[in-house]
């Protein structure tokens, strides 16, 4: 596997951990403002909903990152949905960084680590990784 498409692997699985932590984050402070008396982020069942929403997003990059070696298709196209909506979130994230007159250097360096990421898995090397057959597996004969 080349190591630009390592490199995408280690950024989905980036994405993966911090999802399931926003999901368990959300429940969390929904649950404390509840237990305060004060006014809930959303309603406790659209939280939870967004947690199992947060944490089955995060089990399918995972279950990518791990099938990724066996070049299949379908996880390349996947791969490229996830990081389209995660790229368009950090972008978002840095322009309204910039709107409140408080620029973000970290929000530009995760979108530009996404933006690199999503162009190596939907470039040529991804194409040319995903599309080729894994050699078929040899069988021990004694």
């Amino acid at each position: 596997m080349p190591g630009a498409l390592i490199f995408v692997l280690v950024v989905v699985t980036a994405h993966a951990l911090g999802t399931v932590f926003g999901g368990w984050a959300i429940i969390e402070e929904n649950q404390s403002k509840q237990e305060h008396g004060q006014d809930l982020l959303m309603p406790m069942g659209m939280a939870w909903f967004v947690a199992l929403f947060c944490w089955a997003l995060a089990a399918l990059q995972v279950v990518c990152v791990v099938l990724a070696r066996g070049r299949r298709t379908w996880v390349r196209v996947v791969l490229i949905v996830c990081l389209s909506f995660v790229t368009l979130g950090t972008v978002f994230g840095f322009i309204g960084s910039l709107a409140s007159g408080a620029p973000s250097l970290a929000m530009f360096v995760i979108a530009g680590i996404d933006v690199a990421a999503l162009w190596i898995v939907s470039g040529e090397r991804g194409r040319h990784w995903f599309s080729v057959r894994s050699p078929a597996p040899t069988s021990l004969q004694g």
